[in-house]
């Protein structure tokens, strides 16, 4: 026979060699049929019932069916908005669990369950097919020759360096990568992107979302896109506009080259909702396969979703079924494409359940006990825009979080605001206050100046105010608080003197970003300079605003790549500010695990914490081991030089400079123990304590 029941214990379309097994969950449809496309996609062939309905998965065996069909769904149902259920069989619907899509979505009204336009709008109803326009799963086959070579770097989590990047984005602009290559999977592996982020010292890079999308239809006719990719339509299929060819091998192959570099992977993934949206949203998939099961939906007017993403809808993990599709993805994608960690947007709501976030919820309960997962690094963006929505220091010991709280200080204390030595001494060493409870250690808190979403390093000390206006929104989108600084002049500007300061707030972030205990995150682009001309929202700028500009690099002025490269070389010296376990003070036997001082090098007292306007702050890290050296740090953002003295300790005669960021040359220097140094305006400093 062709067609036989199958199984339902794999859901997706399942090639074994022989044939195809075809699984779908839905529990409230009535009838689900599996529909066979050419090879173009474009014309449909044939349209075969599922035969067996087992625990709510619909299934069937084709014997004939093999890798390159391209297929789709239609599923029945009632139609009744009003209880929840939004079935429309005229709409061909993707597999949730497609490992390969095939064409984009050309919109139209036909994408819509409902008439358009229409006087009861989302309760009418709709007869158009839409299959023409409709990305198209495609069977695959998941074998791949990883080679001998490839290993996965393993990286501690204390010696994580975190870089933050866009596939297309980081090399798009990039004329050592080959033209063929710039913009795809392939370009991060090139050789010249590997050795860029080797001098660096970077030891994982971190993609921002790469699952199947869509490009909203507002954008699309505006001649946008959804460049940055939080608009997942499909959470196993790698993104086939970054690859010429086969997405899935493609990226595969780049996961290996960077293996063999000794470079981890991390995939930004966004499990909280999908690119279906509010109720007015199209019906490409998880809606009109079971809309009541995959979302929230309101419990007093299931018409309408329960919105804690910003986004229209949110994806509900509480439901069983719903759950073991974000939990077969993640396994999926460290099984099949070796992925080494995850960075989880708005994980709050991955964490809800009736009464809000909740710690031991059904996702972050799969999470901690899953065996594949284990091996991972998982890293949560902890708030989302629902009630109680912000959870920093919040998630189980396993995982880090995003630590805005570093970002928001940091900022406001290189932009020049005076009284928070006492929040940067903090921040400084690893958010205690946040993070220092259940287990947890430094490495809980990923420190960030910039990411994908606001100010570039650059812009953060060029502009004071956001401009948006490329994006089509009147400038209202985006942050309007960005604690930024231009340093008295809006945007770019000759005057040596501003573009010098400039530089050395550029230095100074980075610097401590790698000065502090906790992990840091370098956005791609902050070391040479990269501006996105003030847009503080570039989400949908895929063109020279939104793409990493590497002009830089041929400028000294901004080109900060072996700055970085000296930063993670201190770091990786000084295993204190790697250190395991939370700081303490001075210990009854002398040693201790960080000191602070005076500018006279006098520990200090709860009055020097409130000196008035106080922006000079210096401290000691002691050795985690005997004969590992201190390491004495100064910050200085203080529009004037401030005199220091070096710390006198008997087993210490002198102190070697590391770094000065107002030093262009930095210059070595030792100075004695106990002798006057001076910290220039605006600085940081780093001395190694020498027998």
């Amino acid at each position: 026979m062709r067609l036989s029941a199958g199984s339902s214990s794999r859901l997706g379309a399942s090639w074994d060699g022989r044939g195809t097994n075809f699984a779908l969950f839905s529990a409230n449809a009535q009838k689900v049929e599996l529909c066979l496309f050419d090879s173009q996609g474009r014309r449909e062939l044939e349209r075969i019932e599922l035969p067996e309905r087992s625990e709510d998965v619909w299934h069937g065996y084709l014997n004939d069916v093999s890798p390159g069909q391209f297929y789709g769904y239609r599923v029945h149902g009632p139609y009744e908005p009003e209880h929840g259920h939004r079935f429309n069989a005229n709409k061909l619907l993707l597999d949730p669990y497609a490992r390969r899509l095939a064409g984009r979505l050309v919109w139209s009204d036909a994408h819509f369950a409902y008439r358009t336009g229409s006087a009861r709008e989302d309760l009418s109803f709709d007869r158009r097919d839409n299959a023409r326009g409709m990305p198209k799963a495609v069977v695959v086959d998941e074998t791949f020759n990883w080679g001998r070579r490839e290993m996965r770097p393993n990286i501690p989590w204390e010696d994580t360096i975190i870089y933050e990047a866009h596939v297309k984005g980081l090399t798009q602009k990039r004329e050592d990568v080959p033209p063929n290559l710039r913009g795809t999977y392939g370009g991060l592996s090139s050789p010249a992107m590997i050795e860029h982020l080797k001098r660096l010292g970077v030891t994982t890079i971190e993609l921002l979302p790469i699952h199947g999308l869509v490009d909203d239809r507002t954008l699309v006719e505006k001649k946008l896109s959804n460049y940055w990719g939080y608009n997942t339509l499909s959470f196993f299929a790698p993104e086939p506009r970054y690859s010429q060819d086969n997405p899935l091998d493609a990226f595969r192959t780049t996961v290996a080259r960077l293996h063999d570099a000794g470079i981890e992977v991390m995939l930004d993934v966004v499990y909280n909702h999908t690119a279906e949206g509010n109720h007015m949203g199209p019906t490409l998939s998880f809606r009109g396969i079971d809309n009541a099961s995959y979302y929230w939906l309101k419990p007093d007017n299931p018409r309408f979703y329960d919105d804690f993403t910003g986004c229209g809808s949110s994806v509900n993990l509480t439901h069983p079924r719903v759950l073991q599709m974000a939990m077969d993805s993640l396994r999926y994608w460290v099984e099949v494409c070796h992925v080494d960690g995850f960075r989880f947007d708005l994980a709050t709501t991955l964490a809800r359940g009736p009464n809000g976030f909740d710690r031991n919820s059904a996702f972050l309960t799969a999470i901690r006990q899953d065996p594949v997962l284990a091996s991972v690094k998982l890293v949560a963006e902890p708030w989302d825009l629902g009630m109680g929505g912000y959870q920093v220091g919040a998630f189980p010991s396993q995982w880090s979080e995003w630590n805005d709280r570093y970002r928001s200080a940091m900022r406001r204390y290189w932009s020049g605001e005076g009284s928070l030595i006492g929040e940067v001494s903090s921040r400084m060493t690893g958010s205690s206050d946040l993070f220092n409870r259940d287990g947890r250690s430094p490495r809980a808190g990923v420190n960030h100046i910039t990411v994908h979403d606001g100010f570039t390093l650059a812009d953060l000390f060029s502009y004071n105010v956001k401009h948006n206006e490329a994006n089509g929104e009147d400038n209202r989108d985006g942050a309007n608080d960005n604690h930024s600084n231009n340093c008295g002049h809006e945007g770019p500007t000759d005057d040596p003197a501003i573009a010098a300061l400039r530089r050395q707030l550029r230095k100074n972030q980075l610097a401590c970003l790698l000065l502090a205990q906790g992990l840091p995150l370098i956005l791609a682009g902050d070391e040479v300079g990269n501006t996105q001309n003030g847009n503080n929202n570039a989400y949908c700028q895929d063109n020279e605003i939104g793409w990493v500009g590497w002009e830089g690099l041929k400028r000294e002025g901004d080109n900060l790549t072996d700055f970085v490269g000296h930063m993670t070389e201190i770091r990786r010296r000084f295993p204190q500010i790697r250190a395991r376990r939370w700081l303490d003070g001075r210990r009854a036997d002398g040693s201790y695990g960080v000191l602070w001082l005076t500018p006279a090098a006098e520990e200090m007292k709860e009055q020097d914490w409130k000196f008035p306007e106080g922006r000079f702050l210096a401290y000691v890290l002691g050795p985690i081991e005997h004969g590992q050296p201190p390491l004495f740090i100064v910050l200085n953002a203080a529009p004037e030089e401030i005199t220091f003295t070096l710390p006198k300790m008997p087993e210490y005669k002198s102190w070697q400079q590391l770094l000065n960021t107002a030093d262009v040359r930095q210059t070595v220097a030792d100075f004695a123990s106990g002798s006057e140094a001076k910290a220039p305006p605006r600085s940081v400093l780093a001395f190694s304590g020498s027998t």
